[in-house]
């Protein structure tokens, strides 16, 4: 353990994030941990996973990063960072290690100069109108099972900040002008988007005021994110592309930076010198309230292989510290440790074969024919069951509200996560029942504005400041998230030689010492929640709010270490 404790802590001190310390509150994983919190171009707020519902066949991946965008943030703006990597992670086999990689990096085009600070000089009516004075594109690179990075396509071009109606009176044509299709049938699209995360993050005062009156305020409404979402078939990242044998996969993301030298200087490293990971996000809110404090920033930089190898990554699952505040501020007692189905929900999936609490086969890779079980590696990823049918009207409760298709098994971007895991905190998976005193959550049910019913989704960026409302979430077309992808420009798709993309130098970043001891710490544990969808063609149906009940069994959490 110590040598991964080590490599962690190495890790940390190779990214070298300037002036980084603690924000305020957080949510989901919007600055959940110290470092990150001063690095918000890579901070990874939230990844959902789900298939297409309009398009059979096809599952959609979604990142978002750089949270609490201010609208009127200018003159600069929200881009992505030109000196990272973005990366999508999926694993089909169970092993914790990714089987499929999606690499994003994305090169600044600014014609500003010294002649103006301007973003735009005059209305922007396309993507590639010369009066947006600064722009971004990303390449796409793909790598499955170890291989060479295969380049998809390059020079893409990336949705701009949305500077005002003035700038843009017709944002609905630049994010179709940046959605873009390439051969094999993936669609692709990256720029920034309306936050789709909904909660009142007032939990963080004695969990909403000690008295549950603190609730019904969505604190992100208003708010943009930058966002990468990704449509592929299923036979793209399934085990064997095989969706009726092993219809199961498991994801994360990531952001990388370069390697740096801790000393101050500004010489470039040398191109061979990579990145490390600075940012990671699976399951909703496991590094803001699962992970203490002085573990976020290990946690961050830890690949999911290595989540087993650490007892407090367990014991932060076994027995949780939500339950524990609850009983304390509202007298609920605290379900009965270890808490063997968290450690079903968050570091296996849902499956029978690990003699969990919870009796269905939902959507762990175990539940995969191909799967080798001596290999299977218990680890915190969201997991997501192809298999299930898409739900004409979902519950935004997913599996609690006996919506299979819904979260734990994936996450739709109509699911409350934040109800859905204060519930399965309190052990509602394994009883079958809510906890009534409990049932009305952060009484924040769904997104400030409705999602697209088509590719990328997600709801249009904001404009107007969020202190003072104005034109929020309006656009001079219809905002409805729709995509056409006949409108949007031909990128440069290529069939270039396979390679692997190398690390940028950043020069002169210097680590404080303070970010440095969270470093030392170690790493983080906690997997939150669960996924849904409906187990494979032999798995026994699930039904009703929940799995579980009191005679269900216990696993043994040291089987798979």
């Amino acid at each position: 353990m110590a040598a991964v404790l080590a490599t962690a802590a190495s890790v940390l001190l190779a990214a070298g994030l300037v002036g980084a310390t603690p924000g305020p509150a957080s949510a989901s994983s919007h600055r959940e941990a110290p470092l990150i919190a001063g690095d918000p171009e890579v901070d990874n707020t939230d990844v959902y996973a789900f298939v297409s519902p309009e398009r059979p066949g096809y599952v959609t991946f979604i990142a978002n990063f750089s949270p609490f965008q201010e609208p009127n943030g200018g003159p600069n703006f929200y881009p992505f960072a030109s000196d990272a990597a973005y990366n999508i992670y999926v694993d089909s086999d169970g092993d914790a290690k990714p089987d499929a990689t999606f690499r994003f990096t994305f090169k600044d085009v600014d014609k500003r100069g010294g002649n103006t600070f301007l973003y735009t000089n005059g209305p922007v009516t396309s993507i590639d109108d010369e009066n947006l004075l600064f722009r971004q594109t990303y390449t796409l690179q793909s790598s499955f099972h170890g291989e060479p990075f295969r380049t998809r396509v390059a020079d893409a071009p990336v949705a701009p900040s949305r500077v005002g109606n003035a700038a843009m009176p017709d944002y609905t044509k630049l994010r179709d002008q940046a959605t873009t299709t390439l051969s094999g049938g993936w669609k692709i699209f990256a720029g920034q988007a309306d936050d789709p995360f909904f909660l009142d993050l007032r939990v963080f005062d004695l969990l909403y005021g000690g008295d549950l009156s603190e609730v019904g305020q969505d604190t992100l409404a208003g708010y943009n994110v930058n966002t990468i979402a990704l449509q592929v078939p299923f036979k793209d990242v399934t085990l064997n592309g095989d969706v009726k044998r092993n219809p199961v996969i498991g994801l994360w993301s990531t952001a990388d930076r370069a390697k740096v030298r801790i000393t101050g200087s500004a010489a470039p490293l040398s191109p061979d010198a990579g990145r490390v990971q600075v940012s990671r996000l699976g399951n909703p809110l496991v590094n803001e309230v699962v992970v203490p404090a002085g573990l976020k920033d290990a946690f961050n930089a830890l690949s999911p292989d290595k989540d087993a190898s650490i007892p407090q990554v367990v014991n932060r699952v076994t027995d949780p510290e939500v339950p524990h505040l609850i009983q304390s501020i509202y007298k609920i007692p605290a379900p009965a440790t270890p808490r063997n189905d968290l450690f079903e929900i968050f570091l296996t999936g849902l499956t029978t074969k690990a003699n969990g609490p919870i009796k269905v086969n939902l959507n762990s890779q175990l539940n995969n024919a191909d799967v080798k079980a001596a290999t299977f590696r218990p680890s915190e990823m969201l997991r997501l069951n192809l298999s299930t049918p898409v739900t004409a009207k979902p519950n935004r409760l997913g599996v609690l509200g006996g919506d299979l298709q819904g979260f734990p098994n994936g996450r739709r971007l109509t699911d409350d996560v934040v109800d859905i895991e204060l519930q399965a905190l309190e052990g509602a998976a394994q009883t079958g029942k809510l906890v009534d005193a409990l049932a009305a959550g952060d009484k924040v049910d769904a997104n400030d504005h409705p999602f697209g019913d088509t590719f990328p989704y997600v709801a249009m960026p904001n404009t107007g400041a969020v202190n003072g409302g104005g034109t929020a979430g309006m656009s001079g077309a219809a905002d409805d998230g729709h995509s056409d992808a006949s409108a949007a420009p031909a990128s440069s798709a290529v069939n270039a030689e396979p390679r692997q993309s190398s690390g940028e130098s950043v020069p002169g970043m210097v680590m404080t010492a303070g970010g440095a001891a969270g470093a030392g710490g170690l790493i983080v544990g906690g997997m939150w929640w669960w996924r849904r969808r409906r187990g494979s063609a032999n798995a026994p149906a699930a039904s009703g709010p929940g799995f579980g009940g009191p005679d269900a069994g216990r696993p043994d959490p040291t089987q798979f270490l």
